[in-house]
This record gives structure tokens, sequence and C-alpha cells, in this order.
């Protein structure tokens, strides 16, 4: 059975309208929902409204005239000001109103935000992503979704406005340990792309061939089919993810994991090469950027080699 278009005044709040907030703000109102939203950034404003979004001053406005919020920020301080600064969320939001806080962020402080908005009768799901920011362009991202089950079927809608799917996972706070898991995963895979890419052109492969080949094989993963592309052309821009903002997901893992006293090997192992890309002044770049530290540790100078035919550099 075909999945309801959404009414013409089905509206959506949107607060954060960066590279994942300004992808989700434009895939719902190309499935017919009217998206009002809030960024600090003018630019992100303009990109809103280009899409047919209405962009209004503050965090405070989106919660007055929408029922149900996204949320996607970029740190802790972004989320408090967000959601409790003088013109944030709360200073708008009427009972009853449901946000979908999709950041990634320590579970304490979701948990904080959730019983602070429970007060005024205000519902907090907690729904990390999972997927890059092309992915998130490309709608081929996926949703934890935890909390309150009743609002999230109410809403589910939305969910499939801006995602490829989307998992109902549980009580309130499922939603991040699967991210933090999944990131731990991410964290990992991106080192090993980057450890393959250099191997193969110390051996003097055509890095073109090599993504085009290993990526149809066992060898593959997710991450190397997104973040290869990067790495072949030896060009970390335009960032799917900015390698300073990860080092924000690579610390809550770290720290999460701690807590648990669970062993990390491969993920404690690879942070040293995202330092090390911080240091080397790849923080604006996507962090397909370890691979250049990797290709300076092994000796490589100069541009990667590439494919002679563009198309395997560019993917799939």
């Amino acid at each position: 059975m075909a999945r309801k278009k959404p009414r013409s005044k089905d509206t959506v709040g949107q607060v954060g309208l960066g590279i994942m907030g300004g992808a989700f703000a434009r895939h719902l109102l190309a499935d017919g929902f009217r998206v009002i939203g809030h960024d600090p950034s003018a630019r992100a404003a303009r990109a809103l409204k280009r899409a047919g979004g209405e962009a209004v001053r503050s965090a405070a406005e989106v919660a007055a005239r929408a029922r149900v919020i996204i949320t996607s920020l970029p740190s802790s301080a972004a989320m408090e000001s967000a959601y409790f600064g003088k013109a944030g969320i709360a200073a708008g939001a009427r009972p009853g109103t449901v946000v979908i806080e999709a950041s990634t962020m320590t579970l304490g402080l979701k948990e904080k935000i959730h019983r602070r908005l429970a007060r005024q009768g205000v519902i907090l799901l907690d729904c990390p992503i999972s997927g890059t920011g092309a992915q998130a362009a490309a709608k081929d991202i996926i949703v934890y979704a935890s909390g309150d089950r009743g609002a999230f079927s109410r809403h589910r809608r939305v969910f499939d406005g801006f995602a490829r799917g989307t998992y109902y996972c549980g009580e309130f706070g499922t939603g991040s340990k699967l991210k933090f898991v999944a990131n731990l995963l991410v964290t990992i895979h991106n080192l090993s792309t980057a450890e393959a890419m250099v191997v193969g052109e110390k051996a003097g492969l055509d890095l073109g061939l090599l993504y085009q080949v290993i990526g149809d094989g066992a060898g593959s993963s997710r991450m190397f089919q997104v973040r290869g592309p990067l790495m072949v052309a030896g060009h970390y821009l335009p960032p799917h993810m900015k390698s300073e903002i990860y080092q924000k997901d690579i610390d809550i893992i770290d720290a999460f994991a701690r807590r648990l006293k669970c062993p990390t090997p491969l993920f404690s192992g690879s942070l040293p090469f995202y330092t090390a890309a911080l240091r080397q002044g790849w923080g604006r770049h996507d962090t397909a950027a370890i691979h250049a530290v990797l290709r300076k540790r092994a000796g490589l100078k100069g541009a990667t080699p590439r494919c002679p035919s563009r198309r395997a550099a560019k993917g799939r």
C-alpha cells in the first residue's frame, strides 16, 4: 500500500540547517511538507529559502509555529543555545510538541534536555543518524529512533520524508548507543580504506582500478564506497563530514567505551591518525583526509595516481 502523502498544510520545524539539517529540509520540501527553519548562518537560511522553505529569526519562532521539530546541531554549546537560550525552542514550544533530536551528542546531554523539556510537556525523541552528509543529500541515511513510541508513530511520515529507513529502537537513549557503535565502525573502516589505498599506491596500482575492483568484492565496506573516491582523487573537499567536527564524535565514543570498561583495540588504534589529520591542517576537510596522513608516513609525495577514466574515481 502506498504511503499517504502529507497535506500541504503539514508543517515541520527545522533547527540547524547545516550539511545534514539542510538535506533533511530539502527532502521534506520535496515530499510535500512545509518547512519552517532557523540557523544562525545566513547562508544556510538563504539555502532553505531557495529550496522553498521559510527561514525565521529564532528557534523559538520555529517551535511556536510547528508541532514537530527536527534538530541537527554541531556541538553541546549549540544545543544549549538552540534549546534553552533566550530565543530557544523551550521559549516557544507548546505542550505536546515533539522534537526529533538527530545530532550525535553524549547520552548524558540528551537525557538532560529530555528531562527539562518534559517539565513543560514537550516530548524529545533521541534519533541519531547513520550516514554521511553526501548520503543525507541522496536520502540514503538510516535513523535510529528511540523514546516515546506513540510520538514516534504519530510522526512516522516525517521520518520517511528525509530518510531511506528508520528503526524504532526502544527506550530513550537506545538510539544514541547504537549510533556510538555505528560510528565506532565508521572510524575503523575509514582508516582501513585509507590504509588499503596507500598500500595499493605503494605497490604501483592505479587507484581508480583498485577502488572499482575492491569495491565490488568481499573487502569492501560502506566507508570504502563513500570515501574511496575522495582518496582516489587525493582531494577531500567538499567534506561529507569535517574532520574537526568528527573529532567530537570520536571523543564521545571513546568516553562511552571507557565508561563501559570495554576494550576497543581497533578503534583506539585509529585515534592517533585522526589527531594527526587535525594537526596537519585537515580540520575543515573530510575525514577521508586521514589518507593524506598515511601517505605522508609512507613517504609518498605528489598527487595520487588516478584512473585514466574518471568514472571509477567518481564512484557509483
